[in-house]
């Protein structure tokens, strides 16, 4: 039951954490880098795209002090991309559900965050300027921004995050029970299998 337990909980991670990061961070290739953000100014990018780039998935890297990020609960920046005077895309940015941030230098406390702003599903040919905003948290200390373009890139299926979570759920409490029962379930000691006591000398019984 053990052995099985573990399994259920590796294919829960499997599909419920690593399969939608592996597709919002691998599927499809990617079209560019921009720096949106730095020394305290933000500017737009201006991004040409083609009918054949959808969906394009759009990311947003953070550079700033790990702790800020971490301990925040707002919004640290907004996002919108429009083309021809149309919104094709509008989000709110947290970066406080990333688990790993990548580290910038040893040396130093900053670290990258990366959030997902979402998926601009049909792209109409043309320029798409990307706007990145301060949002309403405080006392981030950020270093940069940047927007990262992918294109061609798979969906998440809906399902596979709830299933996950349950596969995960359902191994680690088979898991636990293995463990506490398992404790109770050894067989008992046979008296035969510990060598008698010595008949003679110190500690020995004497006739």
């Amino acid at each position: 039951m053990r052995f099985l337990s573990v399994l259920v909980l590796i294919a829960g991670a499997a599909i419920g954490v690593f399969y939608p990061w592996a597709v919002s961070n691998f599927s499809g290739h990617a079209i560019g880098t921009w720096r949106v953000y730095e020394g305290g100014r933000f500017r737009p990018a201006t991004v040409r795209l083609a009918a054949r780039d959808a969906p394009v998935r759009v990311l947003v890297d953070l550079t700033a002090r790990a702790e800020r990020v971490a301990s925040q609960q707002h919004t640290v920046l907004t996002l919108t991309a429009a083309s021809g005077g149309r919104t094709a895309l509008a989000s709110t940015l947290s970066f406080n559900h990333t688990d790993n941030p990548r580290q910038v230098s040893p040396q130093l406390p900053d670290k990258i965050f990366r959030d997902e702003a979402g998926v601009i599903e049909t792209v109409t040919p043309g320029a798409y300027v990307f706007t990145a905003g301060p949002g309403d948290a405080d006392g981030i200390d950020m270093r940069a921004v940047d927007l990262i373009l992918r294109a061609g890139t798979g969906s998440v299926d809906e399902r596979a995050q709830p299933a996950g979570y349950t596969l995960m759920g359902v191994g680690l409490a088979g898991l636990v029970l293995s463990l506490v029962f398992g404790r109770g379930n050894k067989p008992p000691q046979n008296p035969n299998s510990q060598p008698p006591p010595p008949r003679w000398g110190r500690g020995g019984s004497q006739r």
